[in-house]
């Protein structure tokens, strides 16, 4: 496949088309997976908008968007392929009805090569995205909940782009898909993966960037609200918190305050509103005693 960027000016305007404010170094690093060919790793806090990069960049190249969701115990299974038990079955009865081969009189050699053909084959995420013959972006999410031992699954198919099936041998890619890998560093990725990845970290926004997001994203909010929400979500952050809000909070939260017909907010407002942001007992009793020590600006 082509290059899909001209420049890496093409990449932040084309993302800002498309709804997603990149500054610098997101658009240097989306532009270079596609030119060196490489897979990256997005890794920061959740809901900073680590995901909805490789939503956007997907949108922006027209690609199809195939998403691996991890979790504790995920197998190559449910990663990358796994053989149609219930149809092979089906088949081994077939032949047995037949008189110990099919209806052509094929032995059981020929039925078990049989069994394990393309036709019995289930493409999982990591598969579906090698063998793709158009456009797509492969998102693998939350990598870090995967088990050490279960990244191996994922070396061979980010460093050749290939995927070994011993009954059929070497898949390899006929394109080299955009990949996406997001951790919310909940713990230490390998080194071996680490190695294979141009790496992106993400971090919360600054206010006037936040402000722009929202902006975009929250249909009828004035520039004022915007700017208000985003400078007393800055100041929450500012706090000891167990979990401060993420942008995605950020967005529920304006988009409420829209809802209710709010033109400026003011501190009773926000701690009517704080269960929105927050999410523990803890951290709204932390940010309301904050709150009415300081009246907003």
């Amino acid at each position: 496949m082509g290059e899909r960027f001209d420049s890496l000016g093409a990449v932040r305007d084309g993302l800002a088309e498309v709804g997603y404010l990149a500054d610098e170094a997101i658009a240097a690093v989306v532009f270079l997976a596609d030119r060196l060919g490489k897979p990256v790793l997005v890794e920061g806090p959740a809901g900073i908008g680590k995901t909805e990069l490789a939503k956007s960049v997907a949108a922006l190249t027209g690609s199809r968007l195939i998403r691996l969701q991890c979790y504790e115990g995920l197998d190559e299974s449910r990663a990358l392929y796994e053989w149609d038990y219930r149809k092979q079955l089906l088949r081994i009865q077939a032949g047995q009805h037949a008189g110990g081969g099919d209806r052509s009189g094929a032995t059981w050699d020929d039925v078990e090569d049989d069994l394990f053909s393309e036709e019995f084959l289930l493409s999982r995420p990591l598969l579906e995205a090698i063998r793709a013959t158009d456009p797509v972006v492969l998102l693998v999410d939350e990598v870090d909940r995967l088990e050490v031992e279960t990244e191996a699954l994922l070396l061979e198919v980010l460093s050749d782009y290939q995927v070994s099936i011993p009954e059929l041998g070497t898949i390899t890619a006929s394109q080299v898909p955009l990949v996406f890998l997001t951790s919310n560093n909940t713990r230490e990725l390998s080194e071996a993966l680490k190695r294979r990845c141009l790496f992106l970290p993400l971090d919360y926004p600054d206010v006037e960037r936040e402000r722009r997001i929202v902006v975009t994203k929250v249909e009828g909010v004035s520039e004022h609200l915007a700017e208000q929400v985003a400078r007393v979500v800055r100041s929450l952050r500012g706090l000891d918190l167990g979990k401060p809000p993420s942008v995605s909070e950020t967005l529920d939260w304006a988009r409420t305050l829209v809802l209710l017909g709010v033109a400026s907010i003011d501190t009773e407002q926000i701690c009517a509103t704080l269960p929105l942001l927050l999410k523990h007992r803890g951290d709204l009793a932390r940010a309301s005693a904050s709150l009415a020590a300081n009246t907003t600006r």
